[in-house]
């Protein structure tokens, strides 16, 4: 596993707001107590708690991929109101150490939820 550093920087924090994905009219996962990562240059990916995701609306699927900053991810189909996304989710099981506060939480594709939403409580 790579270390992050001053190339590229790896944080993980809390993120003050209300977190909803919906798919399909249903609520998939509702937290506040989701985490901000920040990779390098890439676009923030917020990550929720498992417990706070209605797993009961996912299934597990056979894709992996592997990043050599935080390990590898294994993926989620996610279903809601008769809509599929497949592989539209994904969590790392046993992430590196620099980012270990990522374990036991979920993230989502914008681009394969109908909404990512933030709320300013």
């Amino acid at each position: 596993m790579i270390e992050p550093g001053p190339d590229h920087p790896i944080t993980v924090t809390k993120n003050p707001h209300r977190i909803r994905v919906m798919l399909g009219g249903f609520i998939i996962a509702e937290t506040t107590e989701a985490l901000t990562l920040q990779e390098a240059t890439l676009p923030p990916v917020l990550y929720i708690p498992r417990e706070d995701v209605h797993m009961d609306l996912l299934d597990s699927t056979d894709h992996h991929t592997h990043c050599p900053y935080k390990g590898d991810a294994s993926y989620f189909t996610v279903n809601g109101g008769g809509l599929v996304r497949e592989n539209a989710a994904w969590t790392y099981e046993e992430p590196a150490p620099s980012v270990a506060a990522i374990k036991e939480h979920l993230a989502f594709y914008p681009e394969k939820v109908d909404a990512i939403e933030e709320f300013q409580d």
